[in-house]
């Protein structure tokens, strides 16, 4: 972890992600903590690592054994739905649509309610939840990321609890 700022309703902590594993060993902490009715946003450029990162969450929330999980990018089929053992969990990719009136067809209003959601280019969805966690995912080297997470509502306090368990 390279920063961390407060607020009362809001948290931002800043991970380093130097290699695959990272962004792996990120995943699974998140996924520890993932609830029914939550909304991750995965926002970054094309290659940042959202999907890697979004396969991770899942994959830990299968338990052991999940890393060998199929667990494709929902670039085309834009909705992967994935039902692990405690939890449902929707991952949605929305690159390929052009109009937020698109998102309506997908049924992504009753997926959050009845599991939890990651959903790629959350800037096309014009229903984003106030409780969520945001995650900025860029480039910082040939294959080093950074994570800049910020936890609104119920997530600023999660992210205070597993913050620690971030540091490098």
């Amino acid at each position: 972890m390279t920063d961390k700022t407060n607020s009362p309703d809001s948290m931002t902590i800043i991970v380093s992600l130097p290699v695959e594993a990272a962004t792996r060993a990120l995943g699974a902490a998140l996924a520890a903590h993932l609830e029914p009715g939550d909304f991750i946003a995965l926002t970054g450029d094309l290659g940042a690592g959202k999907t890697a990162l979004a396969r991770a969450i899942v994959q830990a929330r299968f338990g052991p054994g999940g890393e060998d999980e199929d667990v494709p990018s929902p670039t085309f089929t834009l909705v992967q739905t994935y039902e692990t053992p405690d939890l449902l969990i929707t991952h949605v990719d929305l690159y390929r649509l052009d109009d937020a009136q698109d998102t309506r067809e997908l049924g992504l209003n009753e997926a959050l309610d009845e599991g939890a959601m990651l959903m790629e280019w959350p800037d096309k969805w014009d229903h984003l939840p106030a409780s969520r966690l945001d995650i900025v995912l860029t480039l910082a080297g040939d294959e080093a990321r950074e994570a800049r997470l910020t936890g609104v509502g119920r997530w600023a306090a999660r992210l205070r609890e597993i913050s620690p368990s971030l540091k490098p």
